[in-house]
């Protein structure tokens, strides 16, 4: 492409946009609802070690793959991030991220924090979005409501997440997920202010500080803990 003076446009390269959240907080359908409305925006797709779940698609939810693969592919250099969450590894390879990035379309990771803080390192062109759920009680509330884990696991959730909320002042960003479509549009305005470049007031408005000021933690043993 070039210009009517006849020389060459330099397409805008997109940048990758990391998503973190502690367990519970909706993360997966807010990524999934931004993606959906944003012909721009592409999902990455994450390799695991992890079982697959009923419902889950190889290849569209994760690459799911055998311990062996997943760490043949670490020791190759394969992977842009990878960290192991509840016993399981999952990490983000560069080919799932360097030909959108190249193509100028940005790319959702949807990550854990620690992930978050090696795309930190290694990519100086990364925006850095936390999740928070509008209260702790909100938090524990959604992970007893899934049906799918006992107390001991619940506990151990909400440890894991403890951590994790302690990181986030680390972020760009920090975006409550109280309703899904709310958050997504504030998702997608700070998308639209990054390719402007124009990010100074929504910086201030989403500060992790004072957000996370607003969620009553309670202490909880540590403990280390995707899921």
């Amino acid at each position: 492409m070039t210009s009517r003076a006849g020389t060459p446009l330099v397409a805008r390269a997109g940048f990758p946009l990391v998503v973190a959240a502690p367990s519970g907080t909706g993360k997966t359908t807010v990524c999934r609802a931004l993606v959906a409305r944003d012909p721009q925006l592409v999902f990455s797709v994450s390799h695991t070690t992890r079982r697959q779940r009923p419902g889950e698609q190889d290849g569209r939810d994760y690459h799911f793959v055998p311990e062996t693969e997943f760490r043949r592919m670490k020791d190759a250099g394969a992977f842009l991030e990878w960290a192991v969450y509840n016993d399981h590894l999952y990490g983000t390879s560069f080919a799932a991220i360097d030909a959108a990035l190249a193509d100028g379309r940005d790319v959702v990771l949807e990550i854990e924090v620690q992930g978050a803080r090696q795309v930190r390192e290694r990519r100086a062109d990364a925006r850095l979005v936390f999740l928070l759920p509008p209260s702790w009680q909100a938090l524990e509330a959604r992970l007893r409501g899934r049906g799918t884990d006992g107390d001991e696991e619940i506990t151990r959730r909400l440890r894991v997440a403890e951590g994790e909320l302690a990181a986030a002042c680390d972020f760009d960003y920090a975006v409550v997920n109280d309703e899904v479509e709310s958050c997504v549009r504030e998702l997608a305005g700070i998308v639209a202010a990054e390719r402007r470049g124009d990010v100074a007031s929504l910086r201030a408005r989403f500060a992790p500080g004072p957000a996370l000021e607003r969620i009553s933690v309670p202490r909880i043993a540590r403990a280390g803990g995707r899921g």
